[in-house]
């Protein structure tokens, strides 16, 4: 297969794989999001500021611990979340999966396009009809790094994050001067109520999808160490940056989004310069990520292709409005996203012990009944807890799926020996 399709539908070899600064860069784009600062921003109104970072390091840290462990596996097998899912759900089976995850994909690129047509509309004070054509240009401008591969969006994301980081910072510093120091932020009361496993359940949400799919680089890591330090350092320090930027802009300017903070603070050009980078590096790679899960649903290695398609659905969702329905989205995903990541890790440490065959060396049933009924179970009991959906659907899915292919194990055993 040609290197510059970046193995859609087979493992990444050994000789193509990647060290820590490029994998670190490239997830650590993709987790600098605007989205993860609005759901910061409402955090922000409802807790105090201990109680802010409390949620913020729980959240992140389940988040981190997920992704990595995934990204841990991904290492070791070259494989893809899209791909793993073939063993755990069947070949045809883990068509759910690549369903699911990459409906929620074109879910975030869709609100990305749209959000940076609304700001640049609004900063600029252009009329509303300039919305659409926006849309359109930026839903399709945006996948050109994705459309061309790995390479492109490590290029983008080494040249964007130090400069996402060198704006917080920015941010940071203007935002303490304004309100009169330190602990002035941080005796910022709350203005309203939310229940504490439903803000967990915001921050794990926020980015539970592209944690899942995060596969799509760290198989690209040289080592299993690599690929977990990359990981962490996306999803549990790298995405509670942008739910904490989020709570603070909410906490002193009212504005969850970092570039409405930059244009409050009188840097507009800081903020056009962050609002490119910000979005960019996230709508590429999560356009990449509808990629991979398409080549998988449709069995085509024509990732170029799926990566049009997607970029074309994904600007159409926008322009119908897709931008409205963050939050109960990040709900959504937090809800039925991490039952998957948890029976591909219980398939891989359970039935593997660690050590998967290759995917072209080994016979798959269509449809594996083991783990598509222990995604069903977990999903359902998230769906059902008051408490924290995301931890419930990972634990549960994990128990259900164990339990069910020991019951597999020992009726295959009994019908062989009859």
């Amino acid at each position: 297969m040609n290197q510059s399709d970046d193995y859609p539908l087979s493992a990444v070899p050994t000789d193509k794989r990647k060290g820590l600064w490029s994998m670190m860069s490239i997830l650590l784009g993709f987790t600098f999001f605007t989205s993860t600062m609005w759901a910061g921003g409402t955090l922000g109104k409802s807790f105090s500021f201990y109680e802010l970072i409390s949620i913020i390091f729980i959240g992140n840290l389940l988040l981190g611990s997920y992704a990595a462990s995934l990204g841990y596996i991904a290492c070791k097998t070259g494989l893809n979340t899209v791909l793993l899912g073939r063993y755990c759900f069947g070949l045809n089976g883990s068509k759910l999966s690549d369903f699911v995850l990459g409906f929620t994909q074109i879910g975030w690129y869709a609100w990305g396009t749209a959000t940076i047509a609304i700001i640049i509309v609004k900063l600029l004070e252009l009329p509303d009809t300039w919305l659409t054509p926006l849309m359109i240009f930026f839903g399709f401008g945006f996948c050109i790094s994705a459309y061309i591969g790995y390479k492109a969006l490590e290029i983008l994301s080494k040249v964007s994050v130090p400069a996402m980081l060198f704006f917080i910072g920015l941010c940071f510093y203007k935002g303490i001067l304004d309100i009169g120091g330190i602990s002035e932020f941080i005796a910022i009361e709350p203005t309203e109520s939310m229940p504490i496993a439903a803000a967990i359940t915001l921050v794990f949400g926020t980015f539970v999808s592209g944690g899942t799919q995060a596969t799509n680089w760290s198989r690209f890591a040289k080592s299993g160490k690599v690929a977990v330090i990359s990981t962490l350092a996306a999803f549990f320090i790298g995405n509670g940056l942008m739910v904490f930027v989020g709570a603070f802009g909410t906490a002193i300017y009212q504005q969850a989004d970092i570039v409405d903070v930059l244009v409050a603070q009188g840097f507009m050009l800081v903020a056009i310069l962050m609002l490119f980078t910000n979005i960019w590096t996230t709508q590429d790679n999560t356009i990449y990520n509808f990629a991979a899960a398409g080549c998988n649903l449709f069995r085509t290695d024509k990732r170029r292709l799926v990566t049009l398609f997607g970029a074309a659905l994904g600007t159409v969702l926008a322009v119908m409005g897709m931008y409205n329905m963050l939050i109960p989205f990040l709900i959504l995903l937090g809800t039925f996203i991490p039952p998957i990541g948890a029976i591909i890790m219980t398939d891989f440490w359970v039935k593997y012990k660690g050590n998967m065959p290759d995917l072209s060396s080994i016979e798959l049933p269509k449809y594996n009944i083991v783990g598509l009924s222990a995604y069903v179970i977990g999903s359902g009991c998230a769906y059902a807890s008051p408490w924290i959906a995301p931890l419930v659907g990972i634990i549960t899915s994990a128990i259900a799926y164990t339990i069910l292919l020991k019951l597999s194990t020992v009726k295959n055993q009994q019908e062989q020996s009859i």
